[in-house]
């Protein structure tokens, strides 16, 4: 049996949050598809029932079912049916369980199409006014510990511009942290109830909106979008040379000191393997 007479999974963008924005080809993959894989039936169900949908057929995909629902909507796609994938609002398998039946549909050798359309880190990004040449989407950020530290210092190096989705009971936090590591002067947008009624994007720096929102109950789901760090200054021979010495000085050998610098300032590994080697000299003693 070949691939086309096998069924198909098609991943199927939502709206997240205007029912205006579902696209007529939505409509058509949700009405005539055998299953619905969603994160919530009731959810869906109220989206489908609004698009004039009767009948329709779900398999709950979440945190605790995605390995049992995957081998389901594998079977029903190699079974030669339609499955339509979609999530609460916007683009399947960005920050949800969506990917790993993606990834197990493909694993089976089975067909992935998708029918494109809203994406809520796209919009924000758009709606900033931020660079949007180069861009990173880190999700949602993790909530203490050394991993968010970790996280937060590798968005406050980033020249890319970032963007993070946040909960409202944590984004006056998130805003914070962000301040502190970023600096409080570093350029940031804001988005929340994008598309509804109540759509607003705080623009200004991370010191002004999370002063603002401390001041103002923030309601709805967040997008962050964060400007990049400004391009770091060119290091310069003296910088890497006093560097290799204090890394030899400390008893590494040439080869660890050259990766350890190279690391620490961000400049090519044969630079400063070459300035290491200089600095050892042939006898083996630091100059």
């Amino acid at each position: 049996m070949s691939v086309d007479d096998r069924g198909e999974l098609v991943i199927v963008a939502t709206p997240i949050g205007n029912l205006g924005d579902v696209s007529q080809r939505a409509r058509e993959v949700l009405a005539t598809s055998q299953l619905i894989a969603c994160e919530d039936s009731r959810h869906s169900g109220r989206l489908v029932k609004h698009l004039g949908i009767d009948g329709a057929h779900y398999v709950v995909v979440n945190e605790h079912t995605e390995a049992d629902a995957t081998r389901r909507i594998v079977e029903a796609i190699a079974a030669g049916q339609r499955v339509a994938l979609i999530t609460d609002a916007g683009t399947p398998a960005i920050s949800d369980p969506g990917a790993v039946v993606v990834r197990g549909v493909i694993d089976a050798g089975l067909a992935v199409t998708s029918v494109p359309g809203p994406a809520a880190f796209v919009t924000a990004l758009v709606l900033s006014g931020l660079p949007t040449t180069r861009f990173v989407f880190e999700g949602f950020i993790p909530r203490s510990g050394t991993d968010r530290a970790e996280r937060l210092a590798s968005i406050a190096r980033d020249e890319r511009t970032t963007i993070i989705y946040e909960a409202p009971h944590r984004i006056v936090r998130t805003l914070t942290d962000l301040s502190a590591t970023c600096g409080g002067d570093r350029r940031v947008a804001v988005a929340r109830e994008l598309t509804k009624m109540h759509e607003e994007v705080r623009r200004g720096t991370l010191a002004e909106v999370a002063s603002h929102f401390a001041a103002t109950e923030p309601l709805g789901e967040f997008v962050v979008v964060i400007d990049g760090a400004p391009p770091s200054a060119p290091v310069d021979e003296a910088t890497i040379t006093g560097a290799i010495d204090d890394a030899l000085a400390a008893g590494m050998s040439v080869r660890d000191a050259a990766d350890t610098v190279s690391s620490m300032l961000g400049v090519s590994r044969r630079i400063a393997y070459d300035v290491a080697l200089a600095r050892r000299g042939p006898s083996g003693t630091s100059k």
